[in-house]
């Protein structure tokens, strides 16, 4: 009997620990800094006599 009260105890004080997580927001803003240099080529193809035809024309664009 004693066995079995000093269990149900044990096991009521271990219920009552339960641990606690909190998560909160930051006071400050978060600051995110990007600094991004983007290059690119483009390439095209085109027929030879598209080609030529600019060549000629160079007043087209």
């Amino acid at each position: 009997m004693k066995k079995w009260c000093g269990l149900m105890v044990t096991c009521l004080l271990l219920a009552g620990c339960v641990p606690r997580i909190e998560v909160s927001a930051s006071k400050e803003p978060i600051t995110i800094n990007m600094n991004v240099k983007i290059e690119h080529e483009i390439h095209i193809k085109v027929d030879k006599d598209v080609e030529t035809l600019l060549k000629k024309r160079s007043d087209l664009f």
